[in-house]
């Protein structure tokens, strides 16, 4: 009997906020056997060369990929965040778009310590900086730092006092709009998946609703298999995507070492995400870059 194809579709790199360099997350896939591998940094796509050179010379399929946040003006929820495969990593949209987001958050992490400074946690950009090793900071950045100076027992502690939102080291983003997230990654010529819904904290009539906003802006696909989901959430999921003509996708959200209960591919054991849901996908990216002028 023909082995079943594995695919992991939400994954990062060091180049964001994961451990694994693209090209050891290469390695880590074949190793597990995965037939192919999108890498979905956030904000960034500075990794996407590397996976794909790792990908021609270890023999596994690699997908250039990114998680996008976007401002979300429903439910008080303040961002969703859109994942988008299999476009073209030198078109011409990203020069602009990755400058602007990287100033955005280049002023928003200089907030951020200085509101951690001023409540009694001494921070600086360049110990945050020296952490992330490359140029993309996150929240979890800051976390391993407050770690690291003995400010917080854990990374969870972290962001329970201090760094989330409504807490006083949380500074909101300036983002950009789900319909603007998706409309760049178009015109890249790739997919647009509504990442992890169900980190939202939504009602289901609420995910529906939700849905049924993104939709007519030319939204693809939701994230219907991911590490942290139930049976009945992936079974409400695949409902959603049936209902509005999206794509049902998927992965592990592998981070390495600053998820550690996260496996590529497997995710806490309960993921083997088929490769027939990216196959069934490729057409219609052959569609959006046709439609590109």
């Amino acid at each position: 009997m023909e082995k079943i194809k594995i695919v992991d579709l939400h994954t990062h790199s060091h180049c964001s906020d994961g451990t694994f360099s693209p090209e050891g997350l290469v390695l880590l896939a074949k190793k597990q056997g995965l037939s192919a591998i999108a890498l979905t940094d956030h904000d960034t796509i500075d990794g996407i060369e590397e996976l794909l050179m790792a990908g021609k010379n270890h023999g596994i399929e690699t997908i250039p990929g990114i998680e996008l946040a976007a401002r979300c003006q429903s439910f008080h929820q303040p961002e969703l965040h859109i994942v988008g495969l299999g476009f073209d990593p030198k078109a011409s949209v990203w020069t602009e778009q990755m400058e602007t987001i990287q100033q955005n958050r280049h002023n928003r992490n200089i907030k951020m310590a200085a509101q951690l400074t001023q409540i009694g946690l001494p921070v600086t950009i360049e110990e945050v900086f020296q952490n992330a090793g490359g140029e993309i900071i996150t929240r979890a950045h800051f976390a391993n730092v407050l770690l690291k100076k003995g400010y917080v027992y854990t990374r969870d502690e972290a962001f329970s006092k201090y760094l989330s939102q409504g807490l006083p080291g949380y500074v909101p983003r300036i983002l950009s709009t789900p319909g603007e997230c998706i409309e760049a990654i178009h015109l890249a010529g790739g997919i647009s998946i509504l990442a992890h819904p169900t980190l939202y904290h939504l009602a289901q009539d609420q995910l529906d609703a939700l849905c049924q906003e993104l939709a007519p802006l030319g939204l693809d696909g939701i994230e219907c298999f991911y590490s942290t989901y139930t049976p009945s959430q992936r079974k409400n999921m695949m409902k959603l995507a049936k209902r509005y003509s999206l794509f049902p996708s998927g992965g592990s959200d592998f981070h390495g070492e600053n998820k550690p209960l996260i496996s590529l591919g497997t995710g806490r054991g309960n993921l083997a995400i088929p490769y027939s849901l990216w196959e069934a996908m490729k057409p219609r990216i052959k569609e959006i870059r046709g439609s590109i002028v």
